[in-house]
């Protein structure tokens, strides 16, 4: 068959069918993606950012495009190094030499969870560091000429920095790795990329998070799998230490957010400044949950995934959550993704808001710390802790532990619903226009050119290997990537347990 004939039909597998209704999401979408960018550009060149304001718009454009760049990285390479385990890296050792290196050192021992953790951490930085850049520091900055409503919906919500973080920063590149794997990252900024999310985890600042998942082993009687043997020594030592090391630069930064807000000394009351110190301290844990049970949920959604349908939920809201989110071919899953990224990244931006200082060193410094401490908070590392170790990490590892419980939930089913609904809008269709267009000027192949799909290998002897599901796990029970060479679950339809178990018996 031609090399033309073979594309074509790789492509009809992946892409998806464009329709009216299809092609209106996506041409909406991109002048939305174009007009958040002019709006942020503009919001920095009119000194209405926080970092534009204390440097230069030039500082805050070059830092905020360096921070998208890398974050699209951060991104796309977790669905390739999530997704590569099961398959026998001699496939594309010769033909991807950098990609072989990447996974050699992800996949050796316990390395791809260590990884997943510092990458969780540079998620929300740079998200923050983002945040810094193109925020508005106020809801009525004057830009663009913008009508009331208009700066309501764009700037005070912030749908403009949502779309234009979403779109250039996270689901482009996601969707793209998600079906190039192997390509996206043989490259040397993969590498770095991993080396540094390595060295974030082995700093111990997250390591807390240790703590909660051996507490989690044991509440729900599940061990803990590790390819490495027990820790002993010197070795134990200094992991426990790193523990309390993390907690106490735990409580450190909720001390001092909670100080910041009760003060009001946070951009939450430049920004917003009718709303009582109170009030923000109970949207700071109120949005920190709505975030946890987003991260909760899709570690939940894709473990019961593998259940029969009879098993997947025991209470009345289990049921109504686990008919909509398998209804029909499974198409809501995959939707539920999408809503469920657009969620989080308000959240962050939000949070961000809440958390961010708005102390100028030297004038009235937190709990009287040096000018060269405030202005390193001032910076926002403490609030990446706080959210990546709480409002992300502990609730994916208890997810991991009990999915039924969180099924149940019926908040689960609420944010759901709001999830599926927001991703029906297509304010972030545009992605799939970049990641094509992206696809195409960097000539990225389906994986399946390099190594097949899942039955090829197993015909040639390179079946893929299974993993284990036990509690612990950042990539969740059940969510061990997307399947190297098969449909994807974030480009449309994906098929359910139930469909594929009728399938198996036809």
């Amino acid at each position: 068959m031609a090399d033309a004939d073979v594309n074509k039909e790789l492509a009809d597998a992946h892409d998806v069918k464009l329709t009216p209704f299809t092609i209106f999401r996506y041409t909406y979408s991109v002048v939305l993606l174009i007009f958040s960018i002019v709006l942020v550009v503009s919001l920095m060149f009119t000194g209405n950012t926080k970092l534009a304001s204390i440097a230069s718009p030039w500082a805050a454009l070059f830092v905020c495009i360096a921070a998208v760049v890398w974050l699209s990285m951060i991104e796309g390479q977790q669905a390739s190094l999530v997704g590569l385990p099961p398959v026998d890296p001699e496939l594309y050792k010769d033909t991807h030499p950098i990609t072989y290196l990447n996974a050699a050192t992800a996949f050796l021992g316990d390395n791809l969870d260590r990884y997943l953790m510092g990458r969780q951490f540079m998620v929300l930085l740079v998200v923050f560091i983002i945040n810094l850049c193109g925020a508005p520091t106020s809801g009525n900055a004057d830009v663009l000429g913008m009508p009331g409503w208009l700066k309501t919906i764009f700037l005070d919500v912030g749908l403009g920095m949502i779309i234009f973080t979403c779109q250039l920063g996270q689901l482009t590149t996601q969707v793209i790795a998600s079906h190039s794997m192997i390509d996206f990252i043989n490259n040397y900024f993969a590498l770095f990329t991993l080396y540094t999310a390595m060295c974030i985890e082995f700093s111990g600042v997250m390591h807390s998070s240790y703590l909660i998942q051996n507490v989690l082993s044991f509440a729900s009687g599940k061990p803990i799998h590790t390819n490495e043997e027990p820790k002993r020594g010197f070795t134990l030592i200094f992991f426990w230490g790193r523990v309390l090391m993390s907690l106490a630069i735990l409580g450190f930064s909720l001390a001092v957010v909670l100080s910041a807000l009760f003060q009001g000394k946070t951009m939450m009351a430049v920004k917003y400044p009718n709303v009582p110190n109170g009030a923000s301290v109970f949207l700071f844990f109120f949005l920190m949950c709505i975030v946890g049970m987003l991260e909760a949920m899709q570690i939940a959604f894709f473990s019961v995934a593998k259940l029969p349908a009879s098993k997947r939920g025991t209470s009345y809201f289990g049921r109504k959550t686990c008919d909509l989110l398998f209804k029909g071919n499974g198409q809501n899953l995959p939707g539920f993704m999408i809503g469920r990224q657009l969620t989080v990244v308000a959240s962050f931006f939000i949070v961000a808001s809440i958390t961010s200082m708005n102390i100028q060193p030297g004038d009235g410094n937190i709990f009287g710390v040096s000018d060269g401490a405030q202005a390193f908070l001032n910076l926002g590392f403490h609030a990446a802790v706080i959210t990546t170790i709480l409002a992300s990490i502990t609730w994916q590892l208890a997810a991991s532990a009990f999915p039924i419980a969180f099924i149940n939930n019926p908040i689960t089913y609420i944010l759901l619903v709001f999830a599926l609904v927001l991703e029906w809008t297509g304010i972030c269709a545009g992605s799939w226009v970049l990641g094509r267009i992206m696809k195409k000027a960097l000539k990225y192949e389906y994986d399946e050119v390099y190594v097949g799909t899942p039955e090829e290998r197993a015909a040639k002897n390179h079946a893929d290997k299974d993993f284990a599901d036990d509690v612990g796990h950042l990539y969740g029970g059940g969510f061990h990537g997307h399947v190297v060479g098969s449909h994807d679950a974030l480009d449309g339809p994906i098929k359910s347990k139930d469909a594929v178990d009728e399938d198996a018996a036809v």
